[in-house]
């Protein structure tokens, strides 16, 4: 953790890492995700997502705004005990490496499919990787001034899409509202991996202790999640009005089909796909950037080291190795699938013990260093 003159990043910041961290990789997929769940009710399989994420959000918020000068892996161990805690912390540990790997996979696999055919996923993957290790060895400040930077970045192109698209969706393609012979389980199933896209915002987590004002910790998170949840819930609903959920369903990448079906006014660009690629890689890094650097730094507190430089270092060549583990893409996606599931124990199960435990046991941490 950081010592408290480096408290130094703002209520905006925050947001902005909470907005660019959950904006990544996974907005290719999410409208299959959600349609194969709930056909016609894709939106409300993923208005459920996103307000399960949210309860998640508002846990580990709560958290650090109690502890706010100390990290999760440090308060943890003072609501349940050393070693409990340090167990813990070593699957959190395995699970944003592991999240960060995939997440590379991923995006390898769509730069590889899209755009570079010829070139082996294995250097795409590690190409990105390297970018974001030599990134993550810079301070928490540095860190969230970066997500301010690219932030309109990430948010205009989704925009700009769904803005354009919206004039050739259909409503009766989103009806009916709960989908056609909607399936309790399934659409259950789906929200819970809608929600496991969100678990990048943990990173609010990491940031509370360098905020200037830990009070406006929940209200940036909450700023964060709706925008982030708001611009996904528009993407489902204009994907889904203009293909239909059938369609949708069919699509490996339904948002990447919707940007090729999009035309800017007066037909400047025929098609947005390849100008929404060149921007998504940003929205990729930046949610690499921030599960990477968590990783890092839950390492440097579990084993109270200075410095987080050293294991962001050793991790690459795991996270890498994590990367290869799916032979192909269809197994990628039920790697994926899985880990986001059990990684919901994490973040938001965990959270809510911990919670729990500190109403109970009255466990308290340090006041707020600003009001």
């Amino acid at each position: 953790m950081e010592a408290p003159r480096f408290q130094t990043v703002t209520f905006l910041e925050a947001t902005a890492t909470v907005i660019s961290t959950i904006i990544g990789v996974g907005v290719l997929a999410l409208p299959r995700i959600a349609a194969e769940a709930g056909n016609s009710g894709a939106p409300l399989v993923t208005l459920l997502g996103i307000v399960l994420s949210t309860v998640g959000l508002v846990l580990v918020t709560a958290l650090g705004m109690r502890f706010p000068r100390q990290s999760p892996v440090e308060y943890s161990e003072r609501i349940i005990g050393r070693w409990p805690a340090r167990g813990v912390s070593l699957l959190l540990v395995a699970f944003f490496a592991t999240l960060t790997g995939l997440a590379a996979r991923e995006f390898a696999e769509v730069v590889v499919t899209s755009v570079l055919p010829r070139t082996p996923v294995e250097v795409t993957a590690i190409a990105m990787l390297a970018l974001t290790a030599w990134c993550c060895r810079a301070n928490l400040t540095t860190f969230a001034y970066a997500h301010l930077f690219y932030l309109p970045f990430v948010l205009a192109p989704g925009l700009v899409i769904v803005a354009l698209s919206l004039k050739n969706a259909a409503l009766l393609n989103l009806l009916p509202v709960v989908g056609n012979h909607p399936d309790a389980g399934a659409i259950a199933a789906g929200a819970l991996t809608v929600s496991a896209l969100f678990q990048g915002s943990f990173v609010v987590a990491m940031v509370i202790p360098g905020m200037r004002r830990p009070r406006r910790a929940m209200a940036a998170s909450l700023v964060g999640i709706c925008v982030a949840g708001g611009l996904y819930l528009a993407i489902v609903i204009a994907t889904v009005g203009v293909f239909g959920a059938a369609a949708t369903a069919e699509f490996l990448w339904p948002t990447l089909e919707l940007a090729k079906t999009t035309l800017l006014p007066g037909e400047v660009l025929e098609r947005l796909d390849a100008a929404f690629l060149m921007v998504w890689v940003t929205a990729v890094f930046t949610t690499l950037y921030s599960t990477y650097a968590l990783t890092a730094r839950a390492l440097r507190d579990l084993f109270r080291l200075g410095d987080h430089s050293l294991w962001v270092t050793f991790l690459l060549p795991y996270v890498f190795l994590i990367a290869l583990v799916p032979p192909d893409i269809v197994r990628l996606y039920q790697v994926i699938e899985w880990v986001g599931r059990f990684g919901l124990w994490i973040t938001i199960g965990y959270p809510c013990l911990l919670w729990l435990v500190c109403l109970l046991g009255g466990a308290r941490g340090d006041e707020p260093h600003a009001n």
